[in-house]
């Protein structure tokens, strides 16, 4: 997977992001972990729809549209769960709670740099 720094608003959020590009990368996703730790993420290219089925922790869901930006912010979804969006090209999981530690909202544009 590849690594890149999140920017929001501009600014450095300090934000490590894994992402999986290719279909067995998107599957696995953040299974088989035990959490996820603060200060990293994991974005789903091409993906409008997640699931929490054999989740150990909460994390929250952001779905991106093309241009990467906000388009629906799920906060804090629990183990055992679906969520999709008609409107998404891509999902940001990040640890519960970490969206609104952002400040992200709705209509926000995320900037993924490749990380050095």
């Amino acid at each position: 997977m590849k690594l890149a720094c999140l920017k929001v608003h501009g600014r450095d959020a300090g934000v490590k992001v894994s992402i999986a590009q290719t279909m067995c990368e998107r599957m696995r996703g953040l299974l088989g972990r035990d959490s996820l730790p603060p200060g990293e993420a994991l974005l789903l290219k091409r993906c409008g729809s997640v699931h929490t089925f054999g989740m150990r922790f909460e994390i929250d869901v952001l779905f991106l549209d093309r241009r990467e930006r906000v388009v629906a912010i799920h906060h804090e979804v629990r183990k055992r769960r679906a969520l999709f969006n008609l409107r998404a090209a891509h999902t940001l999981e990040m640890p519960a709670g970490a969206a609104r530690a952002h400040g992200l909202a709705v209509g926000d544009s995320l900037i993924f740099e490749a990380a050095s």
